[in-house]
């Protein structure tokens, strides 16, 4: 679950991380009240939305005086704002946030995320922050500096101190960033976060480490455990059909091809677009159904993925261990039947009563394609998909 920068800066504040000063607003008039609160002479006026890249994409506006504030934020709100990281649909801006401006000396990159390949939580950093982080990794990652935290010790001091003289920082600046380091870290762990993001962290004309951006990205598994948190979710930032697939229980991530995937077990899933893939198709989706998938749980599966017009055909792939064969098959007959599915259907069920769920199926009259293994099923639903 991610956070807006406004949500994620509060967050800061509570754990003594230095941010700018700054208001969040709904509309023109209330950007406005937010400057005059806040004081001159410059403000910042940032579209608030799940994705970064925004002051490349028009969403980070400087403004020096009040009608500057309201242009801007009129500018942005009710719109969709594109990046990078959007996609092409863009996401909607319905909040902005309106901040105190800052005196920049420098910029630098800072984050705490997990390195999956040592299972241990990274602290990285870069003197080339700013906008074009993403260009520096892939060009200069030389430039990218990085210490794993071990669990047990958590974040030493020490480590803090090589980021810091690695980044040049100097005198008071070091036992400032070492600060900051540790906040970002005690964060981290107390919020179950997957992504701690500052950047830029910059160093102001006056010689002080100021938090300029925020991210916090929550672990989506562990968000039951935070309440007060879970209440900052925002759905509107989200995948429409990811957040229906969440209300039934479903593992869903939307992908751009025409060929609707619904498997049982995450690993499963994996090797059917893989297949899907090699035999020349395109996944539209992937779906988990889980282990104990039942009847309902097939049929609002059908209703989400059937949802995307971009698809030309569905696969159903089943391994029936957990959950039987047969009772899978029913609910593809009442989805077929009840949803009104108007694109073939292949559907590959094995294990537990899958004899009598293939039965099933061919005696339902149903126009459903039977296969024999996954590669057979993902060789029909291809050429299907293609009108062969």
């Amino acid at each position: 679950m991610n956070l807006h920068e406004y949500q994620a800066k509060e967050i800061f504040r509570n754990y003594g991380i230095p941010v700018p000063a700054g208001k969040v607003a709904a509309s023109a008039d209330e950007a406005v009240a937010a400057a005059n609160a806040l004081g001159g002479p410059v403000w910042v006026v940032k579209a608030q939305v799940h994705a970064g890249g925004r002051g490349k994409a028009g969403g980070v506006k400087l403004a020096r005086d009040h009608q500057a504030v309201r242009s801007a934020a009129a500018a942005m709100l009710g719109t969709r704002l594109t990046t990078k990281q959007t996609g092409p649909e863009g996401l909607p801006v319905e909040r902005v946030y309106v901040e105190s401006g800052s005196q920049i000396e420098r910029e630098i990159y800072l984050s705490l995320t997990l390195n999956r390949e040592k299972g241990r939580i990274a602290l990285i950093a870069s003197a080339a922050g700013g906008m074009d982080i993403e260009e520096v990794a892939e060009k200069t990652p030389e430039q990218i500096l990085a210490v794993t935290v071990h669990p047990s010790a958590g974040l030493q001091p020490y480590q803090a101190r090589q980021i810091a003289f690695g980044l040049g920082l100097k005198g008071a600046q070091i036992a400032e960033f070492q600060t900051i380091a540790a906040a970002l870290y005690k964060l981290y762990v107390e919020k179950d976060a997957s992504l701690v993001e500052v950047n830029p962290l910059i160093v102001t004309k006056a010689g002080n480490l100021v938090a300029l951006d925020a991210k916090i990205n929550v672990d989506a598994n562990a968000v039951f455990r935070h309440p007060d948190l879970a209440k900052l979710r925002d759905a509107s930032q989200e995948d429409p059909m990811e957040r229906r697939a969440s209300e039934h229980e479903l593992n869903y991530v939307s992908l751009d091809g025409d060929i609707a995937c619904m498997v049982n077990g995450a690993g499963l899933a994996m090797a059917t677009m893989d297949l899907i893939k090699l035999h020349g198709g395109q996944p539209a989706n992937f779906l988990d159904v889980g282990g104990g998938a039942t009847s309902e749980r097939v049929t609002a599966a059908f209703q989400l993925i059937l949802s995307n017009p971009k698809v030309r055909a569905v696969l159903v792939n089943i391994f029936g261990g957990i959950v039987r064969c047969d009772l899978i098959a029913d609910g593809v007959i009442n989805a077929v039947k009840n949803v009104g599915v108007k694109v073939p259907v292949v559907v590959r069920l094995e294990g537990t009563n899958a004899d009598k769920a293939r039965t099933t199926l061919a005696d339902s009259g149903l126009t459903i394609t039977p296969a024999t293994d996954l590669t057979d099923a993902a060789r029909k639903v291809v050429a299907l998909a293609a009108g062969k």
